[in-house]
Order: structure tokens, then C-alpha cells, then sequence
């Protein structure tokens, strides 16, 4: 009977995602959900490596970079569909994660930061001199829609179901993984990288099974963006914010569990396009991002996630 009540609520909340943008027909209600779940799918991308292996990566801006420029590129050098350009940036993001994650896993906490950070700066740096990139100008997409696979709408209630589809597999997938030995030998590196090397765990290798699979996923989202917007350039592909609203999200709802990123985004999100709208300052988004970042630290570090399992456990004891 304990069980039903969790499971009530998580059917409730399943249904609710999936109808809400069909219940309005105000179009800025229907674009946030979809950026929403754009957000959702960077965020659980993103915390495969940082939530679940314990390496915060402030670097993640890049694989999202990739994946938006192949969608773009593949259309403005090959006149492909955009997103014929995703298989190219999960491939650009593989070899990416291999290249940097060999040297740069010898590096523990702090350091691995601060190394993600400054290869997400020569990256932007790279693209915004590279004129077979478009330089700083960036790339546009088809401006109409030559057929269906160009995936240009007027509406973005067909990207929500495209966005929701994607995010549904990276759940489904990223809740195998957890029940997966290497699920268990993330969490283990997560909670003590030195115990669990000294227990046999192969901890360079597995983080870079979680590298490589966080760094495809978020060049999926980078192009789904590109594929929606239909416009790229070195700060909206390559942007330090990228990475940061990705962290701040999976914080926020919960790092290294498996709604928590999803938590994390559907509030995030809509504030920061709430204080554009009514403000026009994004600014005050960061502001109120900060403030929520700090009581979390001193009242729940868990994130959200944390904080709904003790309101659960002390209703549950009351209950009995």
C-alpha cells in the first residue's frame, strides 16, 4: 500500500508532462515546454558523468556544440536534412571524449573542472576563428522547408513530442544503467574514487564509459536545438552558460538520480524565460538561480530529490 501511493504520483506526473502543452494554445507556453524538455535531456545527459561518476564537468557546453554545428553543417555543406548531421556529432563527440577524457581523467575533483572549462574555451576560441564553421557569425539552417525531414514547424508542439520521445530513451536507458554493474561501479567512483580502485573497480575505464555515453547524448540535444532553432553560432553552441545551466539543473532536482535533472529543468526553465518575458533581463534568472543554489547547499545538497525523500519518510512515519 506504501508503494501506491509513489507510483500514483509518478503515473500523475507522466501524464501531466505528456498533455500539458496540448491543453493551451498560447504558443510561448508551448515553445517553453518544448525548451523545457531540451533542457531535461541536457541535464540527464550531463549527469551520467557528473551526478552518477562524480566528475562535474563544467565543460559539457562542447558535445552540445558539436551536435548543433553537424546538424547545420550538414545541411549548409552537403544541403542534407539537419538532422542527417546527428550520427556525425555523436561520432565527433566519441572521439572527442576519448581524446580528452584519457589524460584528463588522471585529474580528481577540482582540477577535472577547471580542465573541462578550459577545453570548452579553446573549443569556442577554434570555432569562432574557423570560417569553415562560419567563424563568429555562426550557420543558418533551411529557411523553409524543402520536405518533412527538414523538421521545420510552425508550431512547437511537434518538437515537444520529438524532444519527449528522446528524453523517455535517455530515461529508460539511463534506469538500466543504474541497475547495471556499471551502474554500481559509477556510484562507487562517485562515492569514493581511491575505495573504490582499491575494491578492483577499473576507474579510468569507467569513466570513460560515462563520458562517452553523457557526451552523445548531449550532442543529440545540441542537435535537436539546432534542428529547432535552425541557427548556431559560437556562443549559443560553445557558451560556458550551456555547460552551467546543465550542472545548476541536475543540482538543483537532484545530481545522480534519475527525475532529478527532469526536476531541476521544469523549474528552472520556465523561470528564466518568465523574468526575459515580463523583464527582458535573463540576468535576474541567474540571480534567482544563485539564491536556490545556496539554501540548497546549506538545507538539502541532495537537491530536491533529497529533500522530497525526507518530507516522504517523516509522512510516512507520521502515517504509521
Amino acid at each position: 500500500m506504501k508503494a501506491l501511493f509513489p507510483r500514483a504520483g509518478f503515473a500523475a506526473g507522466a501524464l501531466l508532462l505528456f498533455a500539458a502543452p496540448f491543453l493551451t494554445a498560447n504558443p510561448f507556453y508551448q515553445r517553453v515546454a518544448a525548451l523545457t524538455l531540451l533542457a531535461a535531456i541536457s541535464a540527464s545527459a550531463w549527469n551520467v558523468i557528473g551526478g552518477y561518476a562524480g566528475q562535474v564537468s563544467f565543460g559539457h557546453s562542447v558535445y552540445f556544440g558539436i551536435g548543433a554545428y553537424a546538424a547545420l553543417l550538414a545541411y549548409a555543406k552537403l544541403g542534407w536534412p539537419p538532422i542527417a548531421g546527428l550520427p556525425f556529432g555523436i561520432v565527433a563527440s566519441f572521439a572527442l571524449s576519448i581524446v580528452v577524457g584519457l589524460p584528463s581523467f588522471r585529474l580528481r575533483g577540482h582540477y577535472f573542472s577547471m580542465a573541462t572549462i578550459a577545453i570548452a574555451a579553446l573549443a569556442g576560441i577554434l570555432v569562432t576563428n574557423w570560417d569553415f564553421v562560419g567563424g563568429a557569425i555562426g550557420v543558418m539552417g533551411p529557411a523553409r522547408a524543402r520536405s518533412f525531414a527538414d523538421l521545420l514547424f510552425r508550431s512547437s508542439l511537434p518538437y515537444y513530442a520529438i524532444f519527449l520521445c528522446v528524453l523517455a530513451i535517455l530515461l529508460l536507458f539511463t534506469r538500466l544503467l543504474q541497475k547495471s554493474r556499471m551502474g554500481f561501479y559509477l556510484r562507487a567512483i562517485g562515492s569514493d574514487e581511491r575505495v573504490a580502485q582499491s575494491l578492483g573497480v577499473p576507474v579510468r575505464r569507467y569513466k570513460l564509459y560515462a563520458l562517452l555515453i553523457s557526451g552523445a547524448f548531449t550532442s543529440i540535444a545540441g542537435t535537436l536545438y539546432a534542428v529547432m532553432v535552425g541557427f548556431v553560432d559560437p556562443n549559443s553552441g560553445f557558451g560556458i552558460l550551456i555547460s552551467v545551466n546543465m550542472v545548476v539543473m541536475a543540482a538543483l532536482g537532484g545530481a545522480g538520480t534519475l527525475f532529478g535533472p527532469l526536476i531541476g529543468a521544469a523549474i528552472l526553465v520556465p523561470l528564466g524565460e518568465a523574468t526575459n518575458a515580463l523583464w527582458g533581463a535573463r540576468g535576474i534568472a541567474y540571480v534567482a538561480y544563485g539564491v536556490i543554489i545556496m539554501l540548497l547547499a546549506r538545507f538539502s545538497p541532495g537537491g530536491l530529490a533529497e529533500l522530497g525523500r525526507f518530507i516522504v519518510k517523516g509522512w510516512r512515519r507520521r502515517a504509521a
